[in-house]
């Protein structure tokens, strides 16, 4: 749909009396008091002729033919600026539950040698317990095909323990 139409769409929306905000699924209908309906107050003062300057960036985003046409849950757990969870793959490298003495030191040394190797997995290495086990998972992977490109990586660099390592299903840390 050309930007023209969209706009003149919009237009008649404002007209009859609707506002309707991009990313937002209420529509608001106008009441018929044009002290209390900015719309009728602007529609009055303009004498019907009202132009809204939509951004292209906004414009874009309406008229992109690849986005679904109704919200889905994914769309309403879009990511905010900041530090934000969600699910995603981490790939486990060390997971053990025997000799319970030395499990801390031997899962958080295997989260230094892939750091040492891979420095852009700093940060991005965790090791937890989860009685009676220990566990080192890396990274924070949107998808599984980054996962599994990262585990092929990390799997060539240490062939001693890659039959160790998998991909996992995890709550990740995603910065906006």
């Amino acid at each position: 749909m050309p930007r023209k139409i969209l706009k003149k769409i919009v237009y008649a929306a404002v007209i009859s009396g609707i506002i309707i905000i991009p990313g937002v699924t209420d529509v608001l209908a106008a009441s018929a008091n044009p002290e209390s309906n900015p719309v009728e107050r602007i529609v009055e003062e303009s004498s019907g002729r009202v132009e809204i300057d939509i951004p292209d960036n906004i414009l874009d985003e309406l008229l992109r033919d690849d986005q679904p046409k109704h919200t889905t849950k994914s769309q309403k757990n879009s990511l905010k600026p900041g530090i934000n969870k969600v699910v995603g793959y981490r790939i486990q490298v060390f997971s053990d539950g025997s000799r319970q003495s030395s499990l801390e030191s031997r899962a958080r040394a295997r989260g230094n040698a892939v750091v040492a190797k891979f420095p852009k997995y700093r940060g991005q290495v965790y090791a937890y317990s989860s009685s009676p086990n220990w566990y080192t998972r890396i990274g924070n992977f949107r998808t599984s095909q980054e996962a599994s490109a990262a585990l092929a990586e990390l799997k060539g660099a240490f062939p001693q323990f890659a039959n160790e390592m998998r991909i996992v299903k995890s709550q990740i840390v995603v910065i906006k």
